[in-house]
This record gives C-alpha cells, structure tokens and sequence, in this order.
C-alpha cells in the first residue's frame, strides 16, 4: 500500500483560516445562525475598531447603526423561516458603525455554508469611502465641465429671453405713456376711447410677456415625474451612505428612526434620493465646528395619504434673516455656495405633491421635513 497522507487536524484548518482571516484584504465576518461572530479578520479589526477578542460570541449586530442595529435578529429569523434573500448572495451598499460610534458607507457581501448540522454566513465588508471619494472627484470634475456648458446656455437663453421680452415690454410702455399724454388736461370723449384702446393694448401684451415667462419656466422645471413604488428604508440608507463620504473625519453619529408602516412609497427614486443627499450634507456642513455632531433621520406615516420623512441636526439653526427666504433660489448661508439646492428639494417635493419646511430643533440645530406619497395608502 501507498503511503496516504495524514487527514488534515482541526488545527491544521484553523491555522490555515487564521492565515486567510490575517490577509484577506476587504474585511470578513463570519457568524452562526444566531447572528453570533465566529470569526473577524485582520481588516474587519482595523475597519471597525474592535479587535477579534473583544466581538467574539457578540451578536453581529454591534457593527450597525440603528434601526438595522435593532431589527437584524428579525432579518435573521424571517430567513431562516422562509429563505426568502434579501442580502445573502446579493451584494448590498449599506451603512456600519466604527466602535467609536460614527458610520462610514460601505459594500456587503453575503454568502451562507453548512459546517455539519449548522448554517454559518460569511460576510465581505469593502469601505466605500475611499472610491466614493475618487467618484466625487471625478463627480466634481464633470460637474465643472458641466457648469462651464451651462454658463454658455444661460448666456445664450439669456440673449434668446431678452430678444423675446423686448418687444412686448417695449409696446407696453409705449402704449402707457401715449395713454397718459392722452389723460393729460380734460380730455373729450373721443380721447378717452382712445386711451382706453391703449390701456388695452398694454394689457395683451402683458399678457404675451408672461405666456414667454411661463413658457421658459416649464421648460426648465421638473416634468411628469416617472413614479414606481420604493422601499423607503432602502432609498435612506443608499442616500445616506452616500451622503457620509467625506464626513468620518468630523465624528459624525447617525440615528435612523423608522416608524412602522412608512416603509412603501411612490417616487421618483433619483429625485427622492437627491433631497435626501441634499439635506444630510447640509446637515452635516452645519455641524462640522459644533462639539455635538448628531444626525437623525426619520421617517412616519402622515396624514392624507403621505409618509413624513425628517432630516435633524446638532448645528447652529438658522438665523431669522435666512429663514424667511430659505427655498428661494440663490439664497444661501454658505460660504461657497449658490443657492439652488433647497430651491431644487423643493421643486421635487412638490411635483411629488408634498411639502418641504424646516422647523428649529431643542438643541438649537434644524430639522428640515418634507412629505412623499404613501404607496400602501393609495391601496387601501
């Protein structure tokens, strides 16, 4: 007989998972049906803070922010009750939480084995932050290129406006102040009639002036809106992941707060997630030089059939000048900024048929809210 080598020892393999678990570069976690960590690599210990010894039999839960913080033994259970996937073997962009308490976007990867009589999941956790920073780059970059053909087109539209406007508001005033050199002394009968006929001249082409202006303002603004039914909790977290690149630096924790039954919502996706982009990061802008840097998104159902979703943050409010004029394009408080993002949420909001305000929070920051269509009411 040949020779066989010797079967490989239990300690044989864990050495050789501790070598995989010490090199792999994106981080791994490995955890039982329970959700309880098995295993947590050399990467995961330097994303997240913590080291091996200290998450070892901790519920997986630890790396999340809320509200997945406190519904993932849910998730977990509703698997193993009906193995219906949503994440396993579905590559996800989500939010985690650093041991110090700020989170940071980041890419998850599921995948599910059988060792003996038990299920184990092993998941692949890559920051986005570095990408999404070269992405904002290359974003900016595009968005430069775009604002240099955009200033073309305003000139352009500005020259095509004022050539369209000019002749309607020249008659205009013309035909007043011939009606006022005609109401000059006492005029007669015949005079009168014909200040009238002037008086209604300028009238039509006042009239003419605002089909121009209205003419431009439904060619710039928001058309019919393509609308399907979203996950809210989804559309939050992608935005939210979204909206933290660039802010580890500053500390800033994030609660998401989700009431029941403001899950299901009719949307444009891109749109909807474009306000939410907008308001995190103004958010977190208002509280880069504050000592509390607390971000709160929440979501509830709202009266008529509407979802209320809620942006607050820990920052300095704003001012009684600002507040008035706040949604107004080209009205702004920052220093670089131009004005438009707020006009722009709220243009959104309302083709959607909600709202958007702000009102001030205790801690003397801002909550900005604004209502979306409920699509779970729209079947009942």
């Amino acid at each position: 007989m040949t020779d066989q080598p010797p079967p490989r020892t239990w300690s044989e393999g864990e050495t050789h998972l501790r070598s995989i678990l010490a090199t792999v570069p994106d981080a791994m976690v490995v955890i039982d049906e329970r959700g309880r960590i098995m295993s947590f690599s050399a990467a995961a210990e330097k994303m997240f803070g913590f080291t091996e010894a200290e998450v070892m039999g901790e519920n997986v839960s630890l790396l999340m922010p809320s509200p997945d913080r406190e519904r993932h033994d849910q998730y977990m259970g509703n698997y193993l009750g009906t193995g219906r996937r949503k994440i396993i073997g579905i590559g996800r962009v989500l939010t985690a939480r650093h041991r110090d308490g700020y989170t940071f976007p980041i890419e998850l990867s599921v995948g599910e084995a059988r060792v003996g009589d038990q299920r184990i999941f092993t998941g692949f956790i890559r920051d986005l932050t570095e990408r999404q920073h070269a992405e904002t780059r290359l974003q900016d970059l595009q968005s430069e290129l775009a604002h240099v053909g955009r200033v073309s087109e305003v000139g352009t539209l500005a020259s095509a406006l004022a050539h369209e406007l000019n002749q309607p508001l020249t008659a205009i005033a013309n035909y007043c102040e011939g009606a006022r050199d005609l109401l000059q002394g006492e005029p007669d009968a015949d005079t009168l009639a014909m200040a009238r006929e002037a008086l209604d001249e300028a009238a039509q082409q006042s009239v003419r002036a605002g089909q121009i202006v209205r003419r431009l303002r439904d060619f710039i603004t928001y058309g019919q809106t393509e609308r399907k039914v979203e996950l809210l909790p989804r559309l939050i977290a992608e935005a939210n992941a979204l909206g933290l690149v660039g802010s580890r630096e500053y500390g800033v924790e994030v609660d998401v707060e989700l009431e029941a039954g403001a899950d299901r919502v009719l949307v444009d996706r891109i749109q909807i997630q474009q306000v939410l982009l907008n308001l995190i990061r103004n958010a977190i802008d208002a509280m880069i030089d504050r000592p509390v840097r607390q971000l709160t998104i929440a979501a509830a159902p709202d009266l008529g059939g509407f979802i209320r979703v809620s942006v607050a943050d820990t920052g300095k409010g704003i001012g009684p000048e600002m507040a008035a004029q706040l949604f107004q394009p080209f009205v702004t408080s920052k220093e670089h900024g131009m004005g438009i993002g707020l006009s722009i949420c709220r243009t959104i909001i309302e083709a959607h048929g909600g709202r958007i305000w702000f009102e001030p929070t205790p801690s003397g920051g801002t909550t900005f809210l604004f209502t979306i269509p409920d699509a779970g009411a729209l079947h009942e």
